[in-house]
């Protein structure tokens, strides 16, 4: 029994009490405010039941809810025809309640209900006590003390990753129990990296001589060459071809096949869901998985692995799914059941195809070659079947098949982060009961439509509550005062493909939210006419760098600005975010954290005015990466640039440095890096700190174009200075959460804890 509940503590009093107390409610004053009781008249003149009708009805519930034979014919017809009567909606209702609660109210259960609001402190704190003494339910603080009980020696912190030790140590027992095995080095890299891992023995793929007692039948010492699996992954984590001796040392990354090494392979890129995307239509018989319709390379859903012993197959890690691997195990990657009336036999697929809303069975799916191959695409499905091309992300429809209504795919795609939008969690505070919220599609077919609802709202709130591909252009006039937000609900990753640019208006003093939404075919502006807008915040979206992207995945519109900030006093707040270009008028504000400015060239324009040489606006950026040139009025000395990236090259002919700051006298560079001809304010501790250094710190990054898993991720051949010289020794950049070189870190020290005496462990990428 809980006594945290007034009304559970009211029934525990004797009958007398709760009579007097009634009582004495009746002869005092009423109360409630007159702000109440105008509210408690007002709803009370609602059309539905009165009070005696409302009595009725709960009493006629409660006769049938033991049997409904109880009722009479002339009970059960009263009974609907009351229940047909219009009743306010369930928050009218609650209030309601609410109200006649209060009104009813004595002084002992006024101070009853004082009494269990302290009690619900009490209680809520027991349950946290009993919580923390399992590692599982316990909070962070009480990590290290479990820890310590059982010796556990704590790594570097992680800053938003710092959670990974729960699983360290709560598997500790467990490894101690397997030390030096396979699979607990591999469970080992897995808890303390946070990323997908698999640990090889590398002894177990030399080409030697076998001893007769010791044979080794699934090494041999030339490959088969009917075998396309083994051939297909030479050089990777599942390599499983014999190879001659490598005497290079294991730990430097240059050696691996060796008799005392032991191989850590982890994958940075994480798999993605995206739920029942729309395919965008090519013609009757051809769509591209892809909402930006450029070709996306489909990746597998990790399966969990039960066992604590079981080393990791392909399916277990976010692998790119190839078109022979889909083909030959169809059923661990493509639907949920071989048949539809077949049992279900994979819960979490990685690639699910819905023809009109129904889900397309496996065995009416096939796996193509559709690159393209002059007009058309290299292959047609067989007649009756569904063709898909996991590496370009395309799908085809047999010529046979009536021509679908609509065509979606579930999907997982690759990528580093929570950053730019996606089906991730993006935890945010309740809206307050005077918000407007309306839904799209579920209220309005568009999110124009549901803007114009909102004409008149002073906090409005326009949430799209699928994964949809939205073809519009959306106005947005916010009133005075007013703060307006554009949401994807949670799970959900929407696109809006503009026509041409949206633009964002507002009166005195009102704010705009873009949250969770993918933007391509245009930019958002800000015009200065008409407009007083204050505020505009992007979070966890993207502004699709170069506008749109290609049938080659290569940008529409290379460098074009993707926001432009036409009038002054305005603060742009940018928060885990991707953008294209940025064009911010002297006189505003941009705040970045976080987040991607790509111009899709360092001899771009990233950050400037409308006419892109001019200074832009007051700039502060944290954590952020820019590609291109900077053109900044001043930055803020209270934020400051920190721990970012930028880079940028001068344009042939250009006199002038790739970044330059007008206002030189306040604000500083710290912990970042940027060319070091810049004209920016004092930097502390930058790189390069001299000119002669430049070549040999600029950062390297896996690649630079939007689309692709790998986008602005930083190489292992980064220098230090780099990829450890943020702030808190993390790497500069839109990835400086993640804490990669920490990661790595932490896992050679307990590699050296946790390997055999003469063992040798070193570590490789696999994205």
């Amino acid at each position: 029994m809980t006594l945290s509940n007034a009304d559970t503590l009211y029934r525990l009093l004797p009958a007398i009490h709760r009579i007097r107390d009634a009582e004495l409610a009746e002869s005092l004053r009423n109360p409630l405010t007159s702000e109440e009781a105008s509210e408690l008249a007002v709803l009370e003149a609602l059309p539905g039941p009165n009070a005696t009708q409302q009595q009725r009805i709960n009493a006629l519930r409660e006769k049938a809810s033991h049997f409904r034979g109880l009722l009479t014919t002339a009970e059960v017809n009263e009974l609907a025809a009351l229940e047909a009567l219009p009743n306010p909606n369930p928050s009218e209702q609650q209030r309601l309640a609410e109200l006649h609660e209060k009104a009813a109210r004595g002084p002992l259960k006024a101070l009853l209900m004082a009494f269990a609001d302290e009690f619900a402190v009490i209680e809520e704190n027991l349950a946290q006590l009993y919580d923390d003494l399992f590692i599982e339910t316990c909070a962070e603080w009480a990590i290290p003390y479990i820890g310590d009980l059982i010796g556990y020696e704590p790594l570097h912190a992680l800053g938003q990753a710092k959670g990974l030790a729960r699983a360290e140590v709560a598997h500790t027992i467990a490894l101690r129990r397997r030390k030096g095995t396979a699979s607990v080095l591999e469970q080992l890299a897995r808890d303390v990296t946070g990323w997908n891992a698999r640990a090889v023995e590398e002894f177990q793929l030399l080409a030697a001589t076998q001893h007769m007692n010791h044979r080794r039948t699934h090494c041999l010492y030339a490959p088969d060459l009917r075998r396309w699996e083994p051939l297909t992954r030479i050089g990777g984590a599942f390599d499983s071809v014999a190879h001659t001796v490598d005497v290079r040392n294991i730990e430097t990354g240059k050696g691996r096949f060796n008799i005392p090494n032991i191989g850590i392979f982890l994958w940075r890129v994480n798999a993605y869901r995206h739920s029942k995307s729309p395919a965008i239509k090519i013609d009757n018989r051809r769509y591209l998985v892809s909402p930006l319709g450029h070709p996306l390379q489909l990746y597998a859903n990790p399966l969990a692995e039960d066992e604590i012993t079981h080393l990791a197959d392909p399916i277990n890690v976010p692998d790119p799914i190839g078109r022979r691997l889909l083909a030959e195990r169809k059923e661990l990657y493509y639907g949920t059941r071989e048949t539809p009336s077949a049992p279900l036999d994979n819960a979490d697929p990685s690639i699910v195809l819905y023809v009109d809303d129904a889900e397309v069975p496996r065995q009416n799916v096939v796996v193509c070659h559709l690159g393209d191959d002059g007009l058309g695409w290299a292959h047609v499905p067989p007649l009756g079947k569904y063709a898909i091309d996991p590496e370009l992300g395309r799908v085809a429809v047999a010529s046979d098949l009536p021509v679908p209504g609509s065509v979606a795919l579930t999907y997982h795609y690759g990528f580093t982060a929570d950053l730019g939008g996606g089906e991730y969690s993006r935890p945010r505070e309740a809206d307050a009961s005077d918000v407007k919220v309306l839904h799209v599609p579920n209220d309005f077919p568009t999110i124009q439509a549901a803007l114009t609802a909102l004409a008149g709202a002073v906090k409005g709130v326009v949430e799209i509550t699928d994964s949809g591909r939205y073809v519009e252009t959306p106005s947005v006039n916010v009133p005075p005062g007013g703060e307006w937000t554009i949401r994807a609900a949670e799970q959900t990753w929407p696109s809006l493909i503009l026509g041409g640019n949206m633009t964002v208006r507002g009166g005195k003093d009102s704010a705009f939210a873009l949250e969770g939404v993918r933007v391509a075919g245009g930019s958002l502006r800000l015009p200065s006419v008409t407009n007083q807008l204050a505020r505009l915040v992007i979070r966890h979206a993207t502004l699709t760098p170069g506008l749109a992207l290609d049938a080659k995945g290569n940008p529409v519109s290379p460098g074009v600005a993707s926001l432009s900030v036409e009038l002054t006093g305005v603060t742009v707040n940018l928060e885990w975010s991707i953008l294209g270009a940025v064009r911010v008028i002297e006189g505003s504000r941009l705040v970045a954290n976080d987040c991607i400015i790509d111009s899709n060239a360092p001899v771009n324009t990233a950050y400037a005015a409308m006419d892109g040489v001019s200074s832009g606006g007051i700039l502060a950026l944290e954590a952020c990466t820019l590609i291109g040139k900077i053109r900044a009025s001043a930055i803020d000395p209270g934020l400051n640039i920190s721990n970012s990236l930028i880079l940028a090259l001068a344009s042939p002919g250009d006199t002038a440095p790739p970044v330059v700051v007008a206002r030189r006298q306040s604000g500083c560079v710290r912990f970042s890096f940027l060319p070091y001809a810049s004209l920016v304010p004092r930097r502390y501790r930058c790189q390069p700190e001299t000119a002669a250094a430049e070549a040999d710190v600029t950062p390297r990054f896996t690649s630079l174009r939007y689309g692709v898993p790998s986008y602005c991720q930083l190489t292992r051949a980064t220098p230090d200075a780099i990829r450890r010289g943020a702030s808190d020794e993390s790497e500069m950049g839109a990835f400086h959460a993640l804490f990669p070189a920490q990661r790595e870190t932490n896992l050679q020290l307990r590699l050296a804890e946790f390997l055999r005496v003469g063992l040798q462990a070193g570590i490789f990428y696999e994205s």
